[in-house]
């Protein structure tokens, strides 16, 4: 009877979740429900396009406030310039076009109301004295064809309508002909009268010096604004220059609080933490300084002490031991030092890289060397070499051939180191970089030593602006990679 009772104990406590279920199936077949899929589906491209317009952005911050500037004066200038043409221009040129039509339609009323002279000379003297038109009276005939509309047919359009409006009567218009007369001919019942007028009588054909105003002075005051906006980018790109170059060791030079109260507090504050860093190496080095006089004098005493003493395996064991101990004490120090402290300096690399296999090939070892690119690297020459030193001998202790090849390239170094040895396990090829880590199988880094010559090493790429990756060599061993921007 336990299991009925427990099985719908259950069942009552899931019975809320499966009626929210059920009534959440409900909703989602609603008609309402499935307009709203239907048109989040039509829009959904329109997300991809907003995406990829993002993407085609701009990432810098001089060419963001560029935008961000002009596109507001732009668009403002877009919209004046449209209500400037649909509003005033084409209004201004309504009001002349209709009252060029009525001084037409004037003649029109005085020629087919009014007695004249034979040859209407009364009318076309009327026609130039008062309403300034060009009128000559025409033969009875047909209108020539019409002419070719222009492709901002404002005027031809509206003269057109107004035409149309006060006379009443079949006309042709030419406002393409002659760039300075309109020429408009009305048929009346035994004659045709042929009018010219000014351009300006009829068109608003100074509103383009608005517009040209109107840009001339957006161009001139984005100009002043793109200045004036170098001027304040200006500050933000020394601030980064400064801060990367500080992190690559390299000396920061000629660097001063500028630009805004904003950015010059940033500089300042970059200062300040330089000043803190600097001052806590000056300390940490003192320090190293004197422990390691005081070790090394400790050491050399001993060493002192052996060589007074006969030789014996037992001293000869004991010399081994202090050789080690004083090995070990480089180590630490180097490491616990760092390389802050070495200026960096113009390398002539090719000399480098054969210095060091020359030292690697005394031992016994066989190394090969290739180099392309630029020869000439600014690093710091003493902690770089000590950086090499280390991969390379670590490659000859586990390995019959090393290949040392690096390329310099657009600023770049990349150092490749290939052994045939055992090579390195996928998981630990991260963790080998961690102080004091010894390997227990396989390949242990460092047999003798202390476990510090890749975390050596990697701090000194770090110290650089760089990095070192492990993988795995085309050799069949290990594949160590320097990349520093040099």
């Amino acid at each position: 009877m336990a299991e009925p009772k427990r099985h719908h104990r259950l069942a009552a406590v899931f019975a809320p979740v499966r009626d929210w279920a059920a009534r959440l199936g409900a909703y989602a077949s609603h008609p309402a429900v499935r307009r709203a899929r239907r048109r989040l589906k039509r829009i959904r491209p329109f997300f991809g396009l907003s995406e990829r317009l993002m993407r085609s952005l701009p990432k810098g911050l001089y060419a963001r406030s560029i935008l961000i500037v002009v596109t507001p004066i732009v668009i403002l200038q877009a919209i004046v310039a449209y209500v400037f043409m649909e509003r005033h221009w084409a209004l201004v040129t309504e009001r002349l076009s209709a009252a060029l039509a009525a001084d037409i339609a004037a003649l029109v009323a005085i020629i087919e109301r009014y007695p004249h002279e034979e040859n209407y000379a009364d009318v076309t003297r009327l026609a130039a004295d008062t309403f300034g038109l060009t009128v000559s009276i025409l033969p009875a005939g047909p209108l020539p064809p019409p002419a070719p509309k222009p492709f901002f047919s404002l005027l031809d359009r509206t003269l057109s309508e107004k035409i149309t409006g006060y006379i009443r009567r079949p006309f042709w218009i030419d406002t393409v002909g002659n760039s300075d007369l309109v020429e408009i001919r009305i048929k009346l019942d035994e004659v045709t009268l042929r009018a010219f007028a000014p351009r300006r009588r009829a068109y608003a054909s100074n509103s383009h010096i608005f517009l040209v105003w109107m840009v001339g002075s957006a161009l001139i005051l984005l100009a002043i604004a793109l200045l004036f906006l170098r001027n304040q980018i200006r500050p933000i790109v020394a601030l980064a220059h400064a801060a990367d170059s500080l992190g690559k060791g390299r000396p920061v030079e000629d660097f001063k609080p500028r630009g805004a109260r904003e950015v010059r507090q940033a500089s300042q504050a970059f200062l300040d933490m330089r000043e803190r860093i600097e001052r806590q190496i000056q300390q940490r080095t003192t320090m190293l300084s004197g422990v390691s006089h005081d070790l090394r004098t400790i050491l050399t005493r001993f060493r002192l002490e052996l060589a007074l003493l006969p030789e014996s395996d037992e001293t000869r064991a004991m010399q081994a031991d202090i050789a080690e101990m004083s090995s070990m004490l480089e180590d630490y120090l180097a490491f616990a030092r760092g390389d802050s402290s070495e200026e960096t300096e113009a390398v002539e690399l090719p000399e480098l890289l054969d210095s060091l296999a020359d030292k690697t090939r005394r031992n016994g070892d066989k190394v090969a060397v290739r180099f392309l690119g630029e020869p000439e690297i600014h690093v710091r020459p003493m902690a770089f070499a000590r950086c090499l030193s280390n991969l390379l001998t670590n490659a000859a202790k586990y390995a019959d051939y090393v290949e040392l090849s690096a390329r310099h390239y657009d600023g770049i170094l990349e150092v490749t180191i290939d052994d045939d040895g055992p090579g390195i396990r996928d998981e630990d090829k991260e963790a080998v970089f961690r102080p004091f880590f010894r390997l227990d199988h396989a390949r242990n880094v460092d047999v003798a030593g202390t476990g510090l010559g890749l975390a050596i090493a990697r701090d000194i790429a770090r110290g650089h602006g760089g990095d070192i990756e492990l993988a795995d060599s085309p050799l069949g061993g290990l594949r160590a990679i320097v990349t520093i921007p040099a």
